[in-house]
Formats: structure tokens, sequence, C-alpha cells
């Protein structure tokens, strides 16, 4: 991770993807959404987030 990774807590992610607190846990369950925990809080880097939207649209594409 560098010094200049951006951190986004779960409801962070909630409101850009326009998806449920459930919704977002599956995506990390199935490790199609990196996060790391760190006490008990979860976390999500942004370019975890970039790469999954990113992921998401080459299917569609395909």
């Amino acid at each position: 991770m560098t010094a200049g990774t951006e951190l986004l807590t779960v409801p962070q992610v909630m409101a850009r993807l326009q998806l449920g607190r459930t919704a977002v846990y599956d995506l990390i369950r199935t490790r199609q959404l990196a996060s790391i925990t760190l006490g008990r809080a979860r976390r999500i880097p942004a370019h975890a987030l970039a790469n999954l939207i990113r992921t998401r649209l080459d299917q569609e594409a395909a």
C-alpha cells in the first residue's frame, strides 16, 4: 500500500456504488472487493473499488 492510498469505510463504498451494506459485504466475502481490517474497522482501499468497477465494465463490454 502506498503512502497516498485512500481508505474508504463500508458506508462510503455503499454510497459510491449505491448498494446496501449486505451487498458490499458480499463483494468483500467473495473477494471481488479487497479490504483490510484495522482493529474492528473494515476499510476498502480506493484503488480496490476502482479495480472492481473497471473489472465489471470490462465484463459488460465482453
